[in-house]
């Protein structure tokens, strides 16, 4: 194979292999699964990936921002073998191994802000959603909480109850957890002041329905994630802090989709200056290993031994990757915001030509494209994104849609400049399909 030898269709996806895989997975799994489009994975490298008919891609969306180091990265790889060779499990709760407290050692001196921190393993991002609301309630020993419309934070009924995305992922499963808010996210799309408005509807909810002293934290995430990539003015995080610091609630910043180099920095908060009480982690944390985390203030993690645990979260192969992942990715931070400010520049150059696009937004390789049917009056058009996913697809550029009517380009951190540009050609290819 050579370094470039894809996108590459040899038949039409799906193919014969994968027609059979679909089929078996329809008999047998669950019917809450969505399965975006028929892509049937049988292995990759680097920002491509193959299926199991030999057809290759351009992943951009990298099992959404979760393959961190695209597919089969050396450093990773080595580092999960070596310790399959060793012990595969051990409860991180209970009992000590060196891997455990090297990733929490280091993940407590990546967090941003200066204060001491204290880290907790878990197996994946909704799962450190759930500590970080435990922990808040805690130490604070108040129950509200606030999070934002277009909030994704997880699925289980604590992250559930914060999650404000679609009115599907509630349908039929309350009630959810007590004293929850949302307020408005800062869109500087569809808000003249996204700031104030939302400042505005925060100081409302405080004078209305709940008073700040009993709001034991504020989880924001510094983009939306599954909300749109939508990215915050410059102002808003530091808001928050102000408002936080004010009346003694905690900041939780959820970094599952934003944190480990997507942006370009290590942390979305980076770009702000600012230091969340809590920061949670997980997703591109392991390359694809299941691994999150929380990590907060020493200050704040004041519970006691046997007040939260998890019999699998730290698992010492998880580790492993994270902690070549995270060597992998902060030498790669000046490489991730080279190739996310070409991506953005092909994607502007896109919006110049094309009415349908009304806004390119993002930082490093965490960006949106939002599609609209008029620029004017900014209606969502989402009839276009699967038409174009669709189209990408069996041209062999992987894409995945969020928001009402956007796409997220969240490729591999490792991708190089023919990713970029072969792929947001086959981007437009698409596009020009629509006229």
């Amino acid at each position: 194979m050579t370094s470039h030898d894809y996108p590459r269709i040899v038949t039409p996806p799906p193919g014969p292999k994968a027609r059979a895989i679909i089929e078996r997975d329809a008999a047998w799994t669950s019917s809450s699964y969505i399965k975006e489009y028929p892509l049937v994975i049988a292995g990759g490298k680097g920002a491509m990936l193959e299926d199991v008919d030999g057809n290759r891609y351009i992943d951009y969306m990298a099992g959404i921002a979760v393959s961190s180091t695209g597919y089969n990265h050396p450093t990773v790889v080595a580092a999960i073998k070596e310790q399959a060779d060793r012990f595969l499990h051990i409860c991180g709760t209970d009992f000590y191994f060196d891997g455990f407290a090297r990733l929490a050692e280091r993940l407590a001196g990546l967090a941003p802000g200066s204060s001491r921190k204290r880290v907790f393993l878990s197996n994946s991002g909704t799962e450190a959603i759930e500590g970080a609301i435990k922990l808040a309630r805690y130490h604070t020993r108040r129950s509200a909480l606030i999070a934002f419309h277009g909030a994704f934070h997880g699925r289980s009924y604590g992250a559930l109850s914060l999650t404000s995305s679609k009115a599907g992922q509630h349908k039929h499963f309350g009630p959810f957890l007590p004293e929850v808010f949302h307020v408005p996210y800062a869109n500087p799309y569809r808000s003249a002041d996204p700031i104030g408005q939302s400042l505005d509807a925060l100081h409302d909810l405080f004078a209305r329905h709940v008073d700040p002293t009993d709001v034991a934290a504020i989880f924001v995430e510094p983009i939306q994630g599954e909300g749109g990539y939508v990215v915050p003015p410059i102002g808003f995080l530091k808001a928050l802090r102000d408002v936080c610091d004010r009346h003694g609630i905690l900041l939780v910043a959820d970094e599952v989709q934003s944190g480990v180099g997507r942006t370009g920095k290590m942390w979305a908060c980076d770009w702000e200056g600012v230091e969340p009480d809590i920061l949670v982690s997980a997703k591109g944390l392991g390359s694809g290993m299941p691994i999150g985390a929380f990590i907060a203030r020493e200050s704040v993690m004041t519970w006691g031994p046997g007040a939260h645990g998890s019999t699998y979260g730290g698992n010492p192969v998880a580790c492993a990757a994270a902690l070549a992942t995270l060597d992998v990715v902060e030498a790669a931070l000046p490489h991730i915001q080279q190739m996310g400010d070409r991506i953005q520049s092909r994607a502007r150059a896109l919006q110049e030509k094309y009415a349908v696009i009304g806004d390119v937004r993002g930082r490093g390789l965490m960006l949106g494209i939002e599609f609209v049917k008029d620029r004017s009056s900014k209606e969502p058009y989402p009839e276009i994104i699967d038409r174009i996913t669709d189209r990408a697809f069996r041209k062999g550029l992987l894409l995945l849609g969020c928001g009402k009517s956007a796409f997220r380009l969240a490729p591999p951190l490792v991708l190089d400049q023919y990713d970029v540009d072969t792929g947001m050609g086959i981007f437009e290819e698409c596009l020009q399909a629509e006229y």
